[in-house]
């Protein structure tokens, strides 16, 4: 027999698996420590013939079987170490691509009949033994070749039927096999082997996708480096300042491209594994040990917010698929509205109807407005009886609750000049928005619920204290005053951040969430977990990329295959730690105990589990000033300190509410390090980003979850205006970031926990909207081209032209391939191509103006109204259509009617010319098409329904058009000049 890949020993109880190389053929293989998959953390296991399990005979990978047997189904099928294509091993069925192996014919084990074999000759063994009264054991020490004959075959048999009955259990999970019961089967032991399982797993993009598009990229920057060295070495010399700032601006837009493109290098996505978090923390006759957790919901104004959009998205949260018990929702009102705490009253009576039909059916979306407008098939997989029933009233239930709402807002409108009252002819305290003071609510108690998850969750109404010599911070301090009040009444280790217009449609989303934050192994070093964010009520089209598709499906999910995504400002789930300041602790794989999250479960831990927790508290309060740190409130401050949550079960609800008016005072933040190391970070209206810049600083890490089913769904501004306004919000913030202490090209760099590629990410993400003004150059030397008859690059040879051809196509080469690797429809890519051009012209623009002028005059506060969330009612897209007044349409405006005038003026010139000049004509053509191209959806939106304009945009644009044609045409016209003698030489009678 001719050995082919030497010789490997091992045996259950080792630790290691030896390998014995072959003299002429040395293989290093890998030494599998402790016999652990590298994958699953699970044990590698034996195979069918009980040896142990090597899934690569090149390198020794340590794969377990089912992990194997996933890649070769699933996955890439190849190795994650040493890349080698899997070989099909005996036992485990065949894939597509296997070879035919005439030494591994194992049909009748793919059949079950093996199994049915196996089963029957242990029996024999075992009977045998015990009729001869022999000790296998005994005999495997006796004699050895005796204990390889007898003990060795039942321990191999055994060895077999467990390997597969582990098999088809990780197979049921899966989804992929329905397995028959078996009374052999201890499920006391399955259950203990589902504990042992990750909660969740990395789920590489396959090699075959992402490999073809590195190589893309490298072949575009190589393109690069010889465009630019002719370029540069190959100026215009009747043209040079045109060459010399289309260089320039071509030289900033690759530097961006390559600032981007570095943190895409590594995308993952993510499983989690919801049964398993069930068996781990949800245990039968036990209470449940899932963590609880504070869900925030921010609105500051019903008008622009509309009081039922908020209601839906409450009551989506009341109506998660998690115990009531364990959620506490708090609404913060930072316009201090009467409308929206009485519409808050009767969502609360609506949600004692409409979370127990929820959690009765299990119906998807538990957002009512959702659920009812959708045209499903909403029998689909409802197999009671009284469903429909019960849907009808429902149904009719929540017609009468939307005319109660419609009603207070129609009551709101003729405001009273005395101002509201409320039900007992009590002043409203909110009738100032800008001068109140603190207001809270209990709408719903934990009374009416159980441990089994009955019952309704906690909501709370809330409003800050407001006074006009206080800096509020926005939709920042908001969130502050929630985590602090939340902190007092309920203390959940972990919470949830929603603009009111964001409601759930995933009722599972927080179990998504729990499957990373409350796994043994990586669980304590998450900050928070993010989830993307998808929009209705858009135009088919999306006609100014409102579903920010390139963000959500690419970025992200390459930033998490680093440290993790950046927080975006809503459907993020934040460990109260990180938010309260505290340093990501030092990872550990195999943590002492599991971590204990919640009050109610600390009585069956262990006492030394609780004295180290002590010890913990005592060294925190020595080593900072907490009073300094969180403010002048003891109670606030023990909660803060209480890393597993819950409050203390002595202080009366009294009580927690005076403390609650308290930190929510507008003066509580006051010599406070909140906004600065605690809570939201102040100082940039992108508190976002600065926020998780901040946490990815101190060591922590982010998570990208992405489940099958949408997390969070909401609307999103189809107006042009608006869409224009948000963008200048998000480049003014990232700017204020930039100038900053913040700014990421030196913070965090005495602390070293942002890793080099996050750095990058996040210097990306400040300096972006610099690229507005090459862009805008670049926009308008087409039209110049045009009016000068003159061009940026000189008459190209042929190698010049592969080159230049050779890059146009690796553009659109390497864009095809992103966007097969992530899913991106060509359609949505090109959609943010455009809507990036018209952003960077005009608000991006106009935010690196903002940002200079507050810079130089000191003081320059922008205003920024709030963005109308309100659904299109008609169904028309009314929204669509409208256009208001705006700075920021002229810009776009004006490089529009700029390059449509070259356009005239270059045919004319043509004409004139004659025939010759046809063929550079086309070329310049071709690039100020190219722009008319990319402003497109922006002139669309211009015209409106009517095709209507607003006229003063109008004269604007053409004002500011036909100057700077004019200026062009006397400098440098295109109409052929008369030539003469020159009348320095020889004067004017010549």
């Amino acid at each position: 027999m001719e050995a082919k890949t030497g010789l490997f020993a091992g045996s259950n109880n080792s630790n290691e698996l030896l390998v014995i190389q072959e003299h002429n053929e040395p293989k290093a293989v890998k030494n599998l420590d402790g016999q652990v998959c590298e994958i699953c953390g699970d044990s590698v296991g034996l195979t069918v013939d009980g040896d142990l399990f090597v899934a690569c005979e090149e390198c020794g990978f340590p794969v377990c079987r089912p992990c194997y047997e996933y890649e070769r189904r699933e996955g890439t099928q190849v190795c994650p170490q040493c890349h080698t294509r899997y070989k099909r091993i005996k036992g485990s069925p065949r894939v597509e691509g296997d070879e035919d192996e005439e030494d591994v014919d194992d049909i009748e084990y793919e059949f079950k009949m093996e199994e049915e074999k196996y089963k029957l000759k242990h029996e024999e063994n075992m009977n045998s033994r015990d009729h001869d009264g022999e000790n296998p054991k005994s005999i495997g020490k006796v004699n050895g070749e005796q204990s390889l004959s007898s003990h060795g075959i039942g321990e191999t048999c055994g060895a077999k039927l467990y390997n597969k009955e582990k098999t088809d259990e990780w197979k049921l999970q899966q989804g992929n096999l329905l397995i028959e019961t078996d009374a052999s089967v201890d499920p006391e032991k399955a259950m203990k082997d589902e504990t042992r399982m990750p909660l969740s797993r990395k789920v590489a993009i396959p090699s075959g996708k992402l490999s073809p598009y590195r190589m893309m990229v490298a072949a575009r920057l190589i393109l690069l480096i010889l465009f630019f060295q002719y370029r540069i070495f190959h100026p215009v010399p009747e043209a040079m300042g045109l060459w010399f700032i289309s260089v320039s601006c071509e030289i900033w837009l690759a530097f961006s491209w390559i600032v981007d493109q570095i943190p895409k290098w590594f995308p993952i996505d993510r499983e989690t594994y919801l049964d398993r978090l069930s068996i781990r923390f949800e245990p039968e006759n036990k209470p449940n040990m899932l963590s609880p957790i504070d869900i925030f919901v921010t609105t500051a104004d019903p008008i622009k917010e509309p009081p039922l959009v908020t209601a839906n998205t409450i009551l989506s949260i009341l109506a998660l698929d998690y115990p009531a018990h364990k959620i506490s929702c708090y609404v913060s009102d930072d316009g201090a509205s009467m409308l929206t705490f009485e519409a808050l009253q009767e969502t609360a009576e609506f949600a004692r109807k409409w979370v127990p039909f929820c959690k009765q059916f299990s119906i998807e979306p538990r957002a009512p407005e959702k659920y009812f407008s959708d045209k499903i098939d909403f029998l689909k997989d409802k197999i009671q009886s009284t469903y429909v029933k019960e849907r009808r009233t429902m149904k009719r239930e929540y017609e009468e609750f939307k005319v109660r709402i419609n009603a207070l807002v129609a009551k709101s409108m003729r405001v009273p000049t005395e101002g509201w009252s409320m039900k007992d002819e009590t002043p409203w305290p909110g009738n100032n928005p800008k001068d109140h003071p603190s207001m809270i609510q209990i709408l719903l108690g934990h009374n009416g619920g159980d441990h089994e998850g009955n019952g309704l969750p906690c909501l709370v109404y809330i409003s800050r204290e407001k006074r006009p010599a206080f800096q509020h911070h926005t939709k920042a301090g908001a969130l502050n005053a929630l985590l602090r009040v939340s902190a007092v009444l309920s203390n959940a280790p972990f919470v949830l951040n929603l603009d009111c217009n964001h409601y759930a449609n995933n009722s599972k989303v927080v179990r998504e969430a729990m499957c990373f934050f409350m796994d043994i192994q990586l669980g304590n070093s998450i900050a928070f977990v993010q989830f993307p964010l998808r929009f209705d009520s858009l135009d088919k089209n999306d006609r100014y990329a409102n579903k920010n598709t390139v963000l959500f499906d690419i970025n992200l999910r390459c930033l998490d295959g680093i440290q993790g995504p950046v927080y975006i400002g809503s459907g993020c789930i934040f460990r109260r730690k990180a938010l309260n300041g505290f340093d990501s602790p030092k990872a550990s794989k195999r943590p002492r105990s599991v971590q204990v999250h919640s009050k109610q479960d600390e009585n069956g831990e262990d006492a030394s589990i609780i004295e180290a927790t002590d010890e913990d508290k005592q060294l925190l309060q020595s080593n900072m000033n907490t009073e300094n740190k969180f403010g002048k409130s003891t109670l606030f401050m023990n909660s803060s300190l209480t890393e597993e949550g819950g409050v203390d079960p002595s202080s009366s609800q009294e009580a927690l509410l005076k403390e609650a008016i308290h930190v929510m005072s507008c003066s509580y933040e006051d010599r406070t390090l909140w906004g600065y190391e605690v809570g939201m970070s102040y100082g940039s209206i992108a508190a976002d980003m600065l926020t998780s810049l901040k946490m990815h600083s101190r060591g922590w890490r982010s998570v990208y979850c992405m489940p099958k089913r949408t997390a969070f769904r909401g609307t999103a501004p189809i107006n042009l205006t608006e869409r224009l306004n948000q963008v200048l919000r998000w480049a003014v913030g990232s700017l204020e970031i930039l100038f900053s202490s913040h700014c990421p090209l030196w913070y965090g760099f005495k602390e070293g926990k942002l890793k080099l590629l996050q750095r990058i990410a996040y210097i990306n993400s400040t300096v972006y909207p610099f690229s507005a003004l090459p862009l805008l150059i670049y926009c308008i030397i087409p039209a110049i081209c045009l009016l000068t008859d003159k061009f940026i690059t000189p008459s190209v040879g042929t190698f010049a032209s592969l080159v230049f051809i050779s890059l146009f196509i690796s553009i659109f080469a390497s864009a095809i391939l992103e966007l097969r690797w992530s899913g991106v429809s060509l359609e949505e890519w090109w959609r943010n191509q455009q809507f990036w051009v018209i952003g960077s012209i005009s608000a991006h623009l106009f935010a690196i103006v903002q940002t200079l002028m507050g810079g130089f005059l000191g003081r320059f506060n922008a205003h920024f109204s709030i963005v109308s969330k309100a659904p299109d009612e008609d169904g028309e897209f009314h929204e669509l259509y409208t256009i208001r007044w705006t700075v920021l349409l002229i810009p776009p405006t004006t490089v529009t009617v700029i390059n449509l005038i070259g356009i005239v003026a270059g045919f004319t010139d043509a004409i004139n010319s004659g025939e010759h000049s046809w063929g550079a004509l086309i070329g310049k053509l071709f690039f100020s098409s190219w722009v008319i191209a990319h402003l497109y959806p922006f002139l669309k939106g211009l015209m409106g329904r009517q095709n209507r304009t607003p006229t003063l945009i109008v004269i604007w644009s053409v004002l500011l058009a036909s100057i700077f044609s004019l200026v062009w045409v006397r400098i440098d016209p295109f109409v052929l000049k008369t030539k003469g003698p020159d009348v320095k030489q020889c004067g004017i009678s010549c």
